[in-house]
């Protein structure tokens, strides 16, 4: 399937925050004792999009399938990494695919994206934190040559013990 990748802005903000929502609901919802429509309206409503797409650390894509969108990147490009504060990093901080687009090589594609963003930036590393119940997330991750480097647990009491635990994935060589 050919995607087009578009960079968007604070007018894109309806559109993003209604996309993150419903790609939210197709995946996460298990996580949450009550749904976590705490999570999404604290996330994902309009003012909170609209601040974050005029945050000049962050940068927002939209990837389009015929026109339709079918997921997003958002990149934090000034990010330390705890335990390698020395590294000047790019943090993926969210890369969703709605199910309709998974298994056709739009992740690999922002993920790529992300790569290139790092090393025209000349950043040392890209990370990212994963969910440790999403198992082939983290499969792709390590798949594209990510590392797990650590591990948290989100404190969010809304959300089942068993799946507040995350991954943080590396990735420190970005030569081509």
């Amino acid at each position: 399937m050919n995607f087009e990748i578009r960079k968007i802005s604070a007018v894109n903000a309806p559109e993003l925050s209604a996309l993150a929502v419903t790609i939210y609901k197709q995946y996460f919802l298990y996580l949450w004792h009550e749904g976590g429509e705490w999570y999404m309206h604290r996330c994902y409503n309009l003012q909170t999009i609209t601040e974050e797409l005029s945050d000049a650390n962050n940068i927002h894509y939209i990837a389009y399938a015929n026109e339709k969108p079918v997921g997003y990147l958002k990149i934090r490009t000034n990010e330390k990494l705890e335990g390698y504060e020395e590294k000047d990093g790019l943090e993926v901080e969210r890369i969703y695919i709605l199910k309709e687009g998974a298994g056709m090589g739009l992740g690999r594609e922002l993920m790529k994206l992300s790569f290139d963003i790092a090393r025209s930036m000349e950043k040392e590393m890209v990370f990212l934190k994963s969910m440790s119940s999403s198992i082939d997330s983290i499969g792709f991750y390590r798949s594209i040559g990510m590392e797990i480097c650590g591990t948290l647990t989100l404190p969010f009491g809304q959300m089942k013990n068993e799946y507040r635990g995350m991954y943080i994935l590396k990735k420190e060589s970005l030569v081509r």
